[in-house]
């Protein structure tokens, strides 16, 4: 094994191994795209021809990619696409970055998972590295993968390598791209280990830390989106609380923010939008009943968060009583669809739910989202209007997603009745008595 190690290294510094990305969404391309800025043959596989097609002709279409990069890495050859997976067999080193949803019953579904890995495995050669990226529960590179890879008779750790090291993607993140955020490795052995750890550090400009095993990469991972979920949580239940107390839940954050330390500032808001946080929680609460331990303050951020599109339109509907108005026939504008501001990302987008709630209700919907010109909900395709050509004739307008392009005070000016979730107005200046805020 020590050979084979050794030779991949030497194959991954000289430049000389050929890389493969299984998965081209917001995190396989992006990390493809950094593998062939780094000077390797990189191969990325998809099961939609869309995507591998989009690939082959340079169009890019994940936001935190250079458009020009991507052109060039294809037309330098440096980059290609494919469905046909029997070309793992060229590669040394493959990434495995497949969505892995939740079911219906908030159970994880990692068939994206599985049928890559028996993808991969029926092309597996000696000398070759596995790295699983998507965000799963503890156990699954051990538990999973491995026997699958091992089905064909190459034997993990002797005849090939293989690691878990979580995807961090932040999509709209003007800092943090692929490129400079810290990159956590967990191998199956210490060899593992060593091997996955020289890919990244001859591709990323960031600290490569490893840990001991997969498991803990993979609770690694988890751990970073709970603590966000559950402190996010906190900011709901708080901003749910001090509506009905009279207090402005941004003017508390904003105050207790001021002491430098014990403290970190979490916002409420809609709901939580994203692949990682609405569901990496629910991966540890399934994983958790294995070992007949129920995680009951995951669970119950996660039903506050939940509640938030509910309790965002039943405030809409308090509002437009205020004004005389019931919310069935209302008009109701809302600004942004997408789950975070300046993204074209709807994934598990609260405004979603949002949207479902006001239908029930019996509101006409129109949506402005500059990032995104339809999408389809509840069997209906929304195609996104521009809001100052609907302004004056909505009933209310809720701002659900905070772009830095809209402007606020043009919007406030103009609008009946202003719901803001997000606290986008705040440097507003004028009719600020039209502003009713989460």
């Amino acid at each position: 094994m020590s050979q084979l190690k050794d030779e991949l290294i030497e194959k991954l510094e000289n430049r000389k191994a050929r890389l493969g990305v299984v998965g081209l969404g917001y995190v396989g391309l992006p990390l493809a795209v950094e593998k062939a800025k780094a000077g390797y043959q990189v191969i990325g596989f998809d099961v939609q021809d869309k995507k591998v097609k989009s690939v082959n002709e340079g169009v890019n279409y994940i936001g935190d990619i250079v458009d020009s990069d991507l052109e060039r890495l294809v037309k330098e050859g440096k980059l290609k696409a494919t469905t046909d997976f029997s070309f793992v067999k060229d590669v040394d080193a493959v990434s495995i970055c497949v969505p892995t949803p939740l079911d219906i019953y908030k159970q994880p579904d990692i068939s994206y998972v599985v049928n890559s890995t028996k993808s991969v495995a029926k092309y597996l050669h000696r000398g070759m590295l596995v790295v699983l990226e998507s965000t799963t529960y503890p156990g699954t590179t051990e538990e999973v993968l491995k026997p699958i890879l091992e089905k064909g008779g190459l034997k993990c750790g002797e005849d090939f390598f293989l690691a878990f090291s979580p995807e961090r993607v932040d999509p709209g993140n003007k800092h943090y791209k692929t490129k400079n955020t810290p990159k956590v490795v967990g191998g199956c052995t210490p060899e593992c280990t060593e091997v996955a750890a020289t890919l990244y550090r001859n591709i990323l400009e960031s600290e490569i830390y490893t840990v001991s095993c997969p498991a803990v990469a993979e609770m690694e991972k988890i751990l970073e989106n709970t603590f966000r979920n559950i402190n996010i949580g906190l900011a709901n239940e708080m901003a749910v609380l001090c509506k009905r107390m009279g207090i402005d839940i941004w003017e508390v954050i904003d105050a207790a923010k001021t002491k430098p330390y014990g403290f970190m500032a979490f916002y409420p808001g809609p709901g939580l939008g994203g692949h990682c946080i609405p569901l990496d929680p629910f991966y540890l609460s399934w994983k958790a009943k294995e070992y007949d331990y129920h995680t009951k303050l995951i669970e119950t951020s996660g039903e506050i968060n939940d509640f938030m599109p509910e309790f965002v339109v039943d405030n809409a509907m308090k509002l437009l009583n205020q004004y005389g108005k019931a919310m069935k026939g209302s008009k109701v504008l809302l600004l942004g669809v997408a789950y975070k501001k300046d993204i074209d990302d709807i994934r598990e987008s609260p405004v979603l739910k949002i949207i479902d709630h006001l239908r029930k209700n019996g509101a006409k919907i129109v949506v402005d989202d500059p990032f995104i010109p339809e999408f389809k909900r509840g069997g209906k395709v929304y195609k996104t209007v521009n809001w100052k050509n609907e302004i004056d004739s909505s009933d209310i307008v809720i701002i659900t997603t905070d772009h830095s392009c809209y402007d606020y005070q043009t919007i406030v000016d103009r609008a009946k009745i202003i719901y803001d979730t997000r606290n986008a107005t705040r440097d507003v200046k004028n009719n600020r008595e039209k502003i009713h805020k989460l």
